[in-house]
C-alpha cells in the first residue's frame, strides 16, 4: 500500500438517522444515520479516495504489513469508526463480549467509546444501570416498559467521552452527534424500541434472550477522562489532538494509525482535507500534516 490515504465512507440510513452530515459531505440521502468512515468489511468497506488506488475498496488492498503485527494478530481487522447523527432516540441496546461473540456468532464482541460532536440543548446519553440489578428486575422491567429508568441519563456537550464496555448497556439519545470509535462488528441486541414501527409498518426485531445473556447488571461507573487521551484499552487507544500548524504523525507502535478531523482544514501530505475527512496511515509509514483542526485519532 502506497503512503497515507484519505478514504470515503459508507454510508447507512435507518429511521432515526437526520440531515447534519451531508452539509460537509457529498451525499444524496435525506437522512443519514451512521458514515462508517474507516471499515473493512467487505462490500461494507471504506473507499479509498486518494492517490493511485482511489476508488477501489480499503479490504482489497490492505496487506499484513499495512496493519502491523498487532492487528495482524487478530482473527479480524479489529476497528470500525463512526460518525453517527442521532435525529431520533436509537434503540436501547447491548453488545456481547469477544467470548460469547467469538465462540457463537464467529466475530470480535464490541467495546466501544463515544466522543460528543455536538448536541442539541438537553439531549445526551443513557448509558449503564444507575445501580446493581437482577436479571430479573431487568426482565420486569423490559416487560413493563420502564427500561429506561434503571439508566443513567447523561446530559452532554461537545468533547465529552465515554467509554463502554461489552455487556454495558446504552442507547444514544436524540439530538446527539458524535465519533464512534469501537471493535469492528456489527451485533447489536436490542430491548427496547420506543414502540417505533419500520417504513412498512412493522416493529423492529428485538432480542431480549440474546441480550439478557450479555448484560452486565453491575451498577455503570463512568470513567475518568483525559481530553488528550480519551481512551487507552486492550481494543484500542484513542487521543485527540488541537492542530494549529503542522504535525508529524508515525505508525511505528506495531499498529496502523486512522485519523479523522472534527473541525479545520489544511493538507496531508499534499492531500487538501477539510471537517469530517478521515485518514488512513499504513504501519511502518509516517505523514505530515500542515493546518489547522482537531484530530481524533485512533490505533490499537
Amino acid at each position: 500500500m502506497e503512503m497515507v490515504v484519505k478514504l470515503k465512507p459508507v454510508v447507512k440510513s435507518y429511521i432515526w438517522g437526520g440531515s447534519y452530515f451531508q452539509q460537509f459531505k457529498n451525499i444524496d440521502l435525506d437522512v443519514v444515520s451512521e458514515l462508517w468512515e474507516l471499515s473493512v468489511r467487505g462490500l461494507d468497506s471504506s473507499i479509498i479516495d486518494s492517490g493511485k488506488n482511489k476508488g477501489k475498496r480499503l479490504d482489497e488492498i490492505l496487506s499484513k504489513e499495512d496493519i502491523g503485527p498487532v492487528a495482524d494478530q487478530m482473527p479480524f481487522f479489529p476497528l470500525l469508526i463512526k460518525l453517527i447523527d442521532a435525529k431520533e432516540n436509537l434503540s436501547v441496546q447491548v453488545h456481547p463480549s469477544d467470548e460469547y461473540a467469538i465462540n457463537k456468532l464467529n466475530s470480535f464482541g464490541k467495546t466501544e467509546m463515544w466522543h460528543i460532536i455536538n448536541a442539541d440543548e438537553g439531549c445526551g446519553l443513557y448509558v449503564g444501570f444507575k445501580k446493581d440489578y437482577s436479571r430479573k428486575e431487568v426482565e420486569e422491567s423490559l416487560n413493563n416498559g420502564t427500561i429506561l429508568d434503571l439508566l443513567n441519563f447523561f446530559k452532554v456537550k461537545p468533547g465529552d467521552t465515554f467509554f463502554i464496555e461489552a455487556g454495558t448497556i446504552h442507547a444514544i439519545g436524540k439530538g446527539v452527534r458524535l465519533i464512534e470509535i469501537q471493535q469492528n462488528s456489527d451485533i447489536t441486541y436490542r430491548l427496547y424500541d420506543y414502540l417505533r414501527k419500520d417504513k412498512n409498518g412493522n416493529y423492529r426485531e428485538l432480542h431480549i434472550k440474546q441480550a439478557l445473556d450479555v448484560i452486565n447488571y453491575k451498577k455503570y461507573e463512568k470513567p475518568q477522562v483525559n481530553q488528550e487521551l480519551l481512551a487507552k484499552s486492550k481494543y484500542f487507544t484513542v487521543k485527540r489532538v488541537e492542530l494549529n500548524r503542522e504535525l508529524e504523525l508515525v505508525a511505528n507502535k506495531n499498529s496502523f494509525i486512522t485519523f479523522t478531523f472534527l473541525d479545520g482544514e489544511g493538507e496531508v501530505d499534499g492531500i487538501l482535507y477539510k471537517k469530517f475527512d478521515t485518514f488512513f496511515l499504513p504501519y511502518g509509514h509516517s505523514c505530515h500534516i500542515k493546518g489547522k483542526g482537531t484530530l481524533i485519532i485512533s490505533e490499537v
